[in-house]
């Protein structure tokens, strides 16, 4: 096989030649390789080599759906044993992990073969992925722009070829927002779909979830049927679907009742571009049958963006106090997550639960709305995928911010209470560019970013589907029907065909 037919091929096809021995393992893997040399350069998406780990995958027999297809997981939560999970902070460089994660483990006994890890931002904190350790990850379409976070190295990683798909995690977007600045499909499962075990009961509290990124959804149906399933000690078990998703993400979804919004929940500004992405996709859906009609979920934004700060805080001074104990420095951190750290030391554990109770309200909200509509429909970003640094603290203020923290004042303040107020700023902040996808994390609900709008400039933009808990299925059908209806698998960036 040569490169221009590799590229032409999603994993399911890949394997498929496999099996029929009109290529190998071996072949892929070069191929991927040589396709990383040629984008690594331009997009830093990987962040270590496995190659001699995946050398070894070779030595052995391989089986399972996607056995020898080349594969990517992203350096955070997705333990491989004997190596670190760096979370791309240099405190986290020194610690192996002692066994596989089970999802790791589940895409290995599929068959895959992984010879790699892929960049993100320090602990996994951001919608753009620009770690001090590993340097920041640039966009294939754009190499001035971000392709995202937290899982940003994984979609570079697919949307310039080195891997049709690649591991991701979803704690607050980082699947869903990274695909839609790259020109991909990324589907973030329902809690529980998919075991954090063993080294997590649930990250962020049930917040987060596994899946992947990739340019075909059959790819990602087939994955999910790979990774789904609980494991001993995991906190809870969700239904099994009917049917595995590979066929049932072949049937026609029937006529659905979609209500759709581009309003920021938060209150910010949406480009025109994302609205014009949303209006766009309701188009298409009215002319494929559905009933489409604008409506948003009863929900309060901003107090669903201020509790999601609130446990983004407190994991954040966990990970830091671990890390610590294990023998980090605190120097090992960077700035923002040093500051992040202190804030969620000093909020006291009655705030934190309190925080955590309006989940319920989130999540009733959200079904109220689901009661009379099969899904809502959103931009994933409320911005174009923005240039490096855009919306980062000035230089002065990274000054205030580094006095601050080194002489101790930032924990008293947080203490004393008189940080409060800069809550709801660090929310509006923070969250500016992508209000959107938090809340699918905390009410638990399955969530997918598909590729269906480019900007005048050239750059992806995608738009959200939610869906009601468990219906995962749905979202692939819906998906899938988007697919053949706007095709966007062979849209590539030009360099990355030049073969």
């Amino acid at each position: 096989m040569i490169l221009t037919e590799y590229l032409k091929r999603d994993a399911v096809a890949l394997a498929e030649c496999v099996a029929r021995r009109e290529t190998t393992a071996e072949e892929l893997l070069n191929l991927a390789l040589r396709q990383s040399e040629r984008a690594q350069p331009k997009t830093n998406a990987i962040c270590r080599s496995m190659e001699n780990e995946a050398r070894s995958q070779l030595g052995k027999p391989l089986s399972g759906r996607f056995a020898g297809v080349p594969f990517l997981i992203k350096d955070c939560a997705q333990d491989y044993a004997g190596l670190p999970t760096s979370y791309a902070s240099r405190s986290m460089l020194a610690i192996a992990a002692p066994e596989h994660a089970h999802v790791v483990r589940r895409y290995l006994e599929a068959g895959l073969v992984i010879f790699g890890k892929t960049n993100l931002p320090e602990l996994a904190l951001k919608g753009v992925s620009d770690s001090k350790l590993f340097g920041r990850a640039c966009n294939p379409w754009n190499p001035d722009h971000t392709p995202g976070g937290s899982s940003g190295g994984s979609a570079a990683a697919v949307a310039s070829g080195i891997v049709p798909m690649a591991a991701g995690n979803d704690g607050g977007g980082s699947i869903r927002i990274p695909a839609a600045c790259c020109g991909l499909f990324g589907l973030r499962p329902s809690r529980g779909r998919i075991s954090a075990g063993p080294g997590f009961g649930e990250y962020w509290y049930g917040a987060s979830s596994e899946g992947v990124i990739s340019r075909s959804v059959r790819d990602t149906a087939v994955a999910l049927d790979v990774a789904s399933g609980g494991e001993p000690g995991d906190p809870f078990a969700i239904a099994k679907p009917a049917d595995v998703y590979a066929q049932t993400m072949e049937r026609d979804p029937g006529r659905l009742r979609i209500g759709f919004t581009s309003a920021s929940p938060i209150g910010t500004e949406v480009h025109p571009e994302a609205v014009a992405a949303v209006n766009e996709a309701a188009k298409l859906l009215g002319s494929l049958g559905h009933e489409v009609e604008e409506a948003a979920p009863d929900v309060d934004g901003a107090a669903l963006a201020r509790a999601f700060l609130h446990i983004y805080f407190g994991q954040v001074s966990a990970m830091v106090a671990q890390a610590r104990a294990l023998g980090a420095k605190r120097s090992d951190f960077e700035l923002l997550t040093r500051v992040l750290a202190t804030i969620g030391g000093a909020i006291s554990a009655g705030t934190l639960t309190t925080e955590l109770l309006k989940w319920n309200e989130f999540a009733r909200g959200l079904a109220r709305f689901h009661n009379r509509y099969d899904m809502l429909l959103t931009p994933t970003l409320a911005h174009p995928p923005i240039r490096h640094g855009q919306g980062d603290p000035t230089a002065a203020e990274q000054t205030v911010l580094n006095l601050l923290d080194r002489a101790g004042l930032l924990g008293l303040l947080a203490r004393l209470g008189l940080l409060d107020g800069a809550v709801d700023n660090i929310a509006r902040d923070s969250l500016q560019f992508v209000p959107f996808t938090q809340l699918a994390n905390l009410t638990g609900t399955p969530a997918m970013s598909v590729p269906l709008h480019w900007t005048a400039d050239g750059l992806p933009l995608g738009v959200q589907f939610v869906a009601r808990f468990g219906e995962e299925d749905r979202l692939l059908q819906l998906a899938r029907q988007l697919e053949q209806a706007r095709p966007w698998f062979d849209r590539l960036p030009a360099w990355v065909t030049q073969a």
